[in-house]
């Protein structure tokens, strides 16, 4: 890999990883899929990055999770459903084409059946 490559993969994964930092406090944006896109990034361009995300106390669980089992934990699934319904109902009250707000609300419907489908993380024993 070049030099160029990597520092290319090593930005990818700090934008990410600061984008998902945001996430953290802004209530309607992402956190996990930053992460996974940081150490996805990370894996390709700084391992040890990628393995300090991995090993994060707040992030690296679900990171992790994800990677081995494609797996969400509860709690995150919970969350994503309530920011999800915030989001239905705003766009319920702002959107004013009717077929626009139906068709951004149908999408919105079906990531959160998507993510209550996925498995959740075998406990450790």
């Amino acid at each position: 890999m070049s030099t160029l490559q990597r520092a290319v993969f090593i930005a990818i994964a700090w934008v990410s990883f600061a984008l998902g930092l945001i996430g953290v406090f802004v209530p309607l944006m992402p956190t996990t899929c930053f992460m996974l896109l940081a150490v996805w990034a990370a894996s390709r361009g700084s391992p040890r990055f990628a393995i300090w995300i991995r090993e994060h106390p707040r992030f690296g669980p679900a990171v992790v999770a994800w990677e081995g089992e494609r797996a969400i934990p509860r709690h995150a699934k919970w969350l994503a459903t309530a920011m999800l319904a915030f989001s239905m109902l705003v766009l319920a009250f702002t959107v004013s084409l009717l077929w626009l707000k139906l068709s951004l609300i149908a999408g919105l419907s079906l990531i959160g059946a998507w993510i209550f489908t996925r498995p959740e993380p075998v406990a450790a024993p």
